[in-house]
């Protein structure tokens, strides 16, 4: 993953696009009736129950709108809710709060969404050694918070893009004339360029993992597409001479099994891209 200070970068960004977005020139609504000199308290109110996320990001939010905004926090990110559960209030201008109202929430509840289904990912693996992990399927412009959330339900962050990890998947394969040509010309270009990252390379049947072992310096080899025999094959062949992933259409009917293969790692991207926005809103009080 990148650097926190990158990621924090990531997240102002984030923030400024999304309320020029969302408010560009003016929030001509409050403008036209609420007085400039107005203040107001609003509530966030939870409808579903799930896990909470992004109650640290809403506080972004609102500082960047209007830093003279007050946020009382009761309840912190990564916590069970239920419907009717107040998180926080948020008190000041009002016309700041109804400036941030739609950005937080479209954040909070796409967060809350992935995490609660990476708790849930989490859950069914419990009392085994494999860790959940995120992919690069998310919401173009909104991954800093996707993968946050993926933290906050107790998930850990894969690469964060292409240029913090090497992974060689089939395509990369392929295109560079096979598995030995392209471990050895990524080990090229790393030495050549002084870049220090860790190498995966994706394996799409036992035969293409022997001949990944027989490179070395491979972090983790992603063993992707097998079926449960397969699998435990594949594990038992690596041994510890690298990390293992699974992945590809791993869902909650087969997760336990996968992990239970001796997998280091599984990975999915349902987590950010096959999950529905939790229900939250924000108001008036």
């Amino acid at each position: 993953m990148i650097s926190e200070a990158q990621f924090n970068n990531e997240l102002q960004i984030l923030i400024q696009n999304a309320i020029r977005e969302d408010v560009g020139p003016g929030d001509y609504s409050s403008l036209a009736c609420i007085p400039a000199s107005a203040t107001g308290k609003a509530k966030l109110l939870v409808k579903e129950d799930g896990i909470i996320a992004g109650v640290a990001f809403a506080k972004m939010i609102f500082e960047y709108v209007d830093p003279n905004l007050q946020i009382e926090t009761f309840i912190k990110d990564g916590t069970s809710v239920k419907k009717g559960d107040v998180v926080f209030h948020v008190s000041g201008s009002s016309q700041s709060i109804l400036k941030s109202e739609r950005v937080v929430l479209n954040s909070m509840q796409r967060m809350s969404a992935i995490a609660t289904k990476t708790k849930e990912y989490v859950r069914l693996v419990a009392g085994l050694n494999t860790k959940i992990l995120d992919t690069r399927k998310t919401t173009p412009g909104f991954r800093a918070c996707e993968k946050w959330a993926v933290k906050i339900g107790g998930g850990e962050n894969h690469r964060y893009a292409l240029y913090d990890m090497i992974m060689l998947k089939d395509n990369h394969i392929d295109f560079a004339g096979g598995i030995t040509l392209a471990i050895a010309k990524t080990k090229a270009y790393l030495k050549e360029n002084n870049l220090d990252l860790k190498i995966i390379v994706e394996a799409r049947s036992l035969a293409e993992i022997k001949e990944i072992l027989e490179s070395e310096g491979i972090s983790r080899i992603l063993i992707d597409n097998f079926n449960y025999e397969d699998t435990i094959k594949a594990v038992a062949l690596i041994g510890d001479k690298c990390r293992t992933e699974s992945s590809g259409n791993i869902n909650e009917n087969t997760i336990r099994k996968y992990a239970e293969c001796g997998v280091d790692y599984i990975s999915s991207g349902s987590l950010t891209h096959s999950v529905y926005n939790m229900d939250l809103s924000l108001k008036a009080i």
